[in-house]
């Protein structure tokens, strides 16, 4: 939908105080009727349930229910509120559209005071609602009625989306980049500033190893799989990779971590080192470099064989560690956490106090099969878990996303937090006034052919990051990292993505805009 569609409907939508003002007081000449729902996905029953309505009176209201009140599955609603808006106002039969910031319907049914509201024939099963009951008890107190659409068909917003989810992308994403006067050239521009931005990284450095096999076969009295050893491949991942990635996005990098003494910190360093990465290794001969080896056969992990020391960083480290952070000039610094021995609860709270005043301060824990908590990372500018780090760290394996980023957002004190959900993109929950709909978006995933998603939350850590320094607005940091996890989902392996990939997918994505509004039109 373009700009010029999104103004003509514009004037359907209305607060419920300017509804009011619009249809007077009663009693009216005119005859008003409401209908309230999600709205998620308009299918044929909405339809059918607002044509009946709008035979019963004048004036039609179409009421929907705005986004944090929505908890019917992990993900919904599917459709942002403001797009499920314009999804209302484009349909003739339906007058005016009102987003209720309410939880019920009962405060606007008092305040508009329409003559009728209606409801879909399956609330009457003989029986009445305690919920409907009280919007029937706000009805008669005004001398209004309840009316119940007649149906044969009992269509499901939740089925559809299940079964075949509709692929509102750009949609979604034009709305919310509308919503605050973004555009594609604007991203292009907070691109343009992240270059030279300086960055300190402190965290946990890995080497992933990948060790190629064919099969020869299995023992005959031992469950022994037997096979034979092709190659093996190194890569610096962990904190290491994310230094990578934001040196490939044009920052400054200086990256603190600490090594064993051992072959693995040679290659760290050297492959640090050819990156661009200034790096500030602190070598332990106690522990060894955490080293992850994967061995693979015929394209399947058949074992993960670890080589790590997860104590925790003696005092003299911890102390050194406190130096650097301190001494390195920094416009933002990312503590980049595998829970490998640099970061517990008793060096968190050290670390931090460490961090240079004005730095902008960034937080990304990966310990979904460790113990560790995102939450440590108290009052931080942002913080980027995945949907599992936010349930290990609230204790909370049964809410939905909205209410379970609402509580991660308020235990960490967070100025903002982007919830990364796999396949399903990113929710962007930021600081805003009480009620304002835009505390929450979300945005779809932008990998279009799946390759690997390991690494997918490393370059969004990174670009978000530079993004969230380069504009000062969180969206522009959730989109531009949403699309950086996109871009290294189809790499074959942790590999740093550059601002020309970036730009690639910003234009791919204004080229699908354009196609899209070319076919309304």
């Amino acid at each position: 939908m373009d700009h010029a569609s999104r103004a003509v409907l514009s004037h359907k939508i209305k607060t419920a105080d300017e509804l009011r003002k619009i249809i007077g007081a009663r009693p009216r000449q005119k005859k008003v009727i409401m209908c309230h729902g999600t709205f998620d996905v308009v299918h044929v029953g909405h339809i059918r349930h607002l044509i009946y309505a709008k035979t019963k009176a004048d004036i039609l209201i179409a009421s929907l229910t705005a986004d944090p009140h929505i908890a019917k599955a992990n993900l919904r609603p599917y459709v942002p509120q403001d797009l499920r808006a314009l999804n209302l106002a484009a349909l003739e039969v339906v007058d005016y559209v009102v987003i209720d910031s309410n939880p019920t319907p009962l405060e606007n049914l008092e305040r508009i005071q329409p003559d009728f509201f209606a409801k879909g024939y399956e609330y009457t099963d003989g029986t009445v609602n305690p919920k409907t009951q009280k919007e029937i008890d706000v009805l008669e107190s005004y001398g209004g009625e309840m009316i119940f659409t007649p149906g044969d068909i009992v269509y499901s917003s939740s089925r559809i989306i299940e079964n075949s989810p509709p692929n509102i992308q750009i949609e979604k994403l034009l709305t919310a980049m509308d919503a605050e006067g973004l555009t594609f050239d604007k991203l292009h521009g907070f691109l343009d500033k992240c270059a030279g931005v300086r960055v300190h990284v402190i965290g946990d450095t890995i080497v992933d190893t990948l060790t190629e096999t064919s099969m020869i076969g299995g023992m005959t009295k031992t469950p022994t799989i037997s096979v034979r050893f092709e190659r093996k491949l190194d890569f610096v991942g962990g904190a290491g990779i994310v230094a990578k990635h934001l040196k490939a996005a044009g920052a400054n990098v200086t990256f603190s971590t600490v090594l064993g003494e051992d072959a693995y910190k040679d290659f760290v360093l050297k492959d640090l080192e050819a990156a661009g990465v200034k790096t500030q290794a602190i070598i332990d001969p106690t522990r060894p470099t955490t080293n992850k080896n994967a061995i693979i056969t015929g394209g399947y992990r058949l074992l993960k064989l670890d080589t790590l020391d997860n104590r925790s960083i003696s005092e003299k480290i911890l102390h050194k560690l406190q130096q650097q952070i301190a001494e390195t000039k920094a416009d933002i610094v990312v503590f980049s956490d595998f829970r490998h021995g640099i970061f517990n609860q008793h060096t968190i709270p050290a670390l931090i106090e460490s961090i240079p005043a004005g730095a902008l301060r960034v937080a990304d824990s990966q310990v979904a099969s460790r113990w560790g908590n995102i939450a440590e990372f108290e009052g931080f500018d942002l913080i980027t878990p995945n949907e599992r780090e936010a349930r290990f760290s609230m204790g909370d394996q049964d809410s939905v996303v909205r209410p379970l980023a609402t509580a991660l957002h308020k235990k960490a004190r967070c100025k903002t937090l982007i919830l990364k959900l796999g396949e399903r993109g990113i929710l962007l929950y930021r600081t805003r006034p009480e009620n304002d709909p835009r505390t929450v978006v979300s945005i779809d995933s932008f990998a279009d052919n799946v390759l690997d998603a390991v690494g997918a939350g490393d370059a969004l850590l990174a670009y978000a990051s530079l993004a969230l320094f380069a504009s000062g607005n969180d969206l522009v940091a959730a989109i531009l990292g949403n699309i950086a996890a996109g871009i290294e989902c189809e790499f074959d392996g942790n590999m740093p993505v550059s601002p020309e990939h970036v730009r690639k997918k910003i234009n791919m994505a204004r080229a699908v805009s354009h196609y899209e509004q070319s076919k309304a039109a």
